[in-house]
């Protein structure tokens, strides 16, 4: 019988971890690089914001980038020219200049440090005002609505919802040190979650957004832990006999499904989110692991070498037992990390073909499998809330960096931390 081959079994060290409380120490931002965009951009005109110069940041600039990250849109306009907020603006011209939609906006500063921020969306095609937003908000916020303005933006055009106001959760690796952190999805505004001297894998969601499952090897073997974000207090969700991998919440986020050595070879389990309820879904001399729940709730997807090499299978939320096992991939090689979109439409898979670990997406009503990538290292997929991309690790350059494709492979970009490598990433929900 052929072994999977997965971190997760293979890292069993002696580490020492610290929890990180009030304070941080400053941390490096991510670069950004766009390597690809969609094939039909939007033209867009984002002017300066009246009075701008107020503020610490620069709100322009971050919506200008959430829109050009968002592989949609091109923007015509990128000086600092002030258009006014007030009136109608003059639609005719604006066409003639080549966008087929104006933002505009102002900044009040309400004293202190809090500011009144307004923005107004106009379709220069419809020749119309589309509203717009007016948003309170402390200097250290402004981050947070110039994203939500960028969501806003996308949803009145487009009418879908933008993933700017979400978060990743991915793990930082400097030296020997090894830090989850929590940021915004474009990668800025870093924030410690843990800090630790040894390995630390497989950050998962909560469905509400509030907490994060991960493993650390703090006890000198894989451990599950619950990390509520805000107080930054957790538990140790499984501390079972050998391993303890792979948490991966259900969609209602009252239990989690997880990978358990404790018995011989791993297998799946479910447990409650509070530690209680252990439940055996998978009985068997393979080795069955990477469980993710489908968007409904009534199936597992995981990898398992049950027919040879690693494939990805699917089976009951209740059991093997209930309604049997289904193949799912039938990929050459081997295949593992398989995740679900969150329309359940989709199924991103890292399938290991002549050496190349290559990031791959599975329509799951047609059968239909594509390359999203040509890369050789790829691992670690995680939808956008919005189904639209896919985050994974990579390598460039020999160093681990984050990268996000489209799901039609057209759009892409990579964000690094100099000097660091960086993996385990997790996207996170739609906060309401």
């Amino acid at each position: 019988m052929k072994r999977i081959v997965l971190k997760s079994q293979l890292l069993i060290a002696v580490v020492s971890a610290v929890l990180i409380g009030v304070s941080t120490p400053a941390l490096a931002q991510m670069n950004i690089e766009i390597t690809g965009v969609g094939q039909s951009l939007y033209p867009i005109a984002v002017m300066r914001f009246k009075d701008e110069q107020k503020l610490p940041i620069s709100i322009t600039e971050i919506i200008r980038q959430d829109l050009a990250r968002s592989g949609y849109f091109k923007n015509t306009e990128n000086g600092n020219a002030v258009e006014s907020d007030e009136g109608t603006p003059n639609y005719k011209s604006w066409s003639a200049r080549g966008a087929d939609a104006l933002v505009v906006g102002s900044v009040v500063q309400s004293g202190g440090s809090q500011f009144e921020i307004q923005y107004k969306l106009f379709d220069i095609r419809k020749s119309e005002s589309l509203g717009g937003l007016k948003l309170n908000s402390s200097a250290d916020n402004l981050r947070a609505v110039a994203h939500k303005i960028a969501d806003d933006i996308i949803l009145k055009l487009l009418g879908e919802r933008g993933i700017f106001s979400t978060r990743l959760s991915y793990v930082i690796k400097d030296g020997k040190r090894y830090r989850l952190v929590i940021s915004d999805a474009d990668g800025q505004n870093i924030r410690n979650a843990m800090n630790s001297g040894e390995p630390i894998i497989s950050p998962s969601w909560s469905p509400d957004g509030k907490k994060v499952a991960y493993v650390s090897f703090e006890d000198r073997k894989p451990v599950i832990y619950v990390h509520e974000l805000a107080t930054g207090r957790r538990i140790a969700l499984s501390n079972q006999k050998g391993n303890n991998s792979a948490p991966a919440w259900s969609p209602d986020g009252r239990k989690l499904a997880i990978s358990l050595s404790k018995d011989g070879n791993t297998q799946i389990y479910s447990i409650n989110a509070d530690g209680t309820g252990l439940q055996r879904l998978t009985r068997g001399y393979t080795i069955d692991t990477e469980p993710q729940y489908s968007t409904d709730g009534r199936y597992i997807y995981f990898t398992s070498d049950r027919g040879g090499n690693p494939q990805i299978y699917r089976m009951s939320a209740e059991g093997e037992q209930a309604e049997g096992v289904k193949r799912v991939t039938f990929k050459q090689g081997f295949v593992t990390s398989p995740r679900i979109s969150p329309d359940g439409k989709y199924l991103a898979y890292i399938a290991n073909i002549g050496g190349a670990y290559r990031l791959y997406i599975l329509n799951l009503a047609t059968g239909d499998a594509q390359a999203l990538t040509d890369g050789t290292s790829d691992e670690s997929p995680s939808f956008a809330a919005n189904g639209r991309y896919v985050l994974y690790s990579t390598k460039v350059n020999g160093k681990r960096v984050l990268a996000a494709v489209s799901v039609d492979g057209n759009s892409k970009q990579v964000l690094s931390i100099p000097g660091s490598d960086v993996r385990q990433p997790s996207w996170g929900p739609f906060m309401d």
